[in-house]
């Protein structure tokens, strides 16, 4: 059986790779964010210190704000094990809580979690004074360390409409530019009341396109915070909203469940591009789509998927390795997609699955049939 496997990673990224020669990687266009910009990094705003004479926000250990989250993904992309409603976007509460003061390396920083679903998705730390709002470093969700060098400017002070600021440096090893301007004051309402807010807009250039709009209320903090992702191409690959659902108040810490961080990667099959996904497919597909999303890569990770004819009767033995291919991801949520296309005598009916490794580790298998 004589198949050709190739990949393509990220929406309209070109090229494709012959996977006879196991020796080529397909190169990804940058990916989705910087540990900077993740919809967690919306809250490092809420902070304690003083503008104008008034408190920025409450503080203490223990104070917390909680916020419905609704996360959207482009089409062809989906988010590992959770279950999306029925307008396709997936609504989960989220909660933001002041840990107290750390010592790193010597500086006392302030630590705030990022509870959900039963995880701390990424540990924050902080500074104010009359700079304003500076992070310094940051844990992820695989407990890696990530510092931001020079140190990150979340807020300029003083506060007010026409204030702008950027950051232009690297967030471990990735190099970021971003730009953010405060565009002035109005009026908003969220699940927690109205409030009075500052809107600041953010534009990132590097090393992905995305834009952040949040709004800021002195005393309470960020009451609402918009985060898109896009592909270089301009197509949508993320988009997350957070809405106050309630003023912050000092609340109990979550529980935090060894088991609940999220998959490395999340895989589908089709018979199209953006198509339905499906485990079944006729012996006349000319081409089957692997589509892939990565959740917590590690940039230039390698994401390889093997397909292997598990029982096809007499055209091959049990288990056996028809193809491979191979990607290099440039950031944790990098997409990609293997193409199998079809062998010039047509697909042999029977079982097969596609294995998916991250650095050689297998992280997800799909099994699938084809019939006549």
């Amino acid at each position: 059986m004589k198949l050709l496997w190739h990949s393509r990673l990220g929406s309209g990224a070109g090229g494709h790779l012959d996977c006879r020669d196991s020796r080529r990687d397909a190169r990804l266009p940058h990916g989705l964010e910087a540990c900077a910009t993740t919809a967690a990094v919306a809250v490092l705003l809420l902070l304690h210190g003083e503008t104008f004479g008034e408190e920025l926000i409450p503080t203490g250990k223990g104070m917390a704000w909680r916020y419905n989250m609704t996360e959207e993904v482009g089409k062809g992309l989906r988010v590992p094990d959770v279950k999306p409603d029925a307008d396709g976007k997936i609504r989960l509460p989220v909660l933001y809580r002041d840990e107290g003061p750390e010592n790193v390396d010597g500086k006392e920083l302030l630590k705030f979690e990022m509870h959900r679903a039963g995880m701390i998705t990424n540990t924050d730390l902080l500074t104010i004074d009359e700079h304003g709002i500076i992070c310094w470093a940051r844990i992820n969700v695989d407990g890696e360390f990530v510092k931001f060098n020079p140190p990150q400017t979340m807020i300029a002070m003083p506060l007010k409409k026409g204030a702008n600021w950027n950051f232009d440096g690297q967030a471990g090893d990735l190099n970021v530019h971003q730009h953010y301007e405060v565009t002035g004051e109005e009026n908003i309402e969220v699940p927690a009341g109205e409030f009075r807010a500052f809107r600041i807009h953010g534009e990132q250039t590097s090393p992905s396109p995305m834009t952040i709009d949040r709004w800021f209320a002195i005393g309470t903090g960020i009451v609402k915070d918009v985060t898109a992702m896009r592909a270089t191409n301009g197509d949508l690959l993320q988009r997350i909203s957070l809405e106050l659902a309630e003023r912050p108040r000092v609340t109990d810490r979550p529980e935090v469940k060894p088991d609940a961080a999220p998959k490395k990667l999340s895989v589908s099959l089709s018979s199209e591009r953006f198509g339905k996904p499906t485990t079944t497919f006729s012996s006349g597909t000319p081409q089957i789509y692997a589509r892939w999303q990565g959740h917590r890569l590690r940039k230039g990770a390698k994401v390889r998927a093997v397909w292997i004819a598990e029982n096809i009767g007499d055209d091959a033995p049990p288990d056996y390795k028809v193809d491979e291919a191979s990607a290099i991801a440039e950031s944790p949520t990098t997409p990609g997609v293997f193409t199998l296309s079809r062998p010039d005598d047509g697909w042999a009916i029977g079982d097969y699955r596609a294995e998916f490794y991250v650095d050689d580790v297998l992280v997800e298998t799909v099994k699938l049939r084809i019939v006549k």
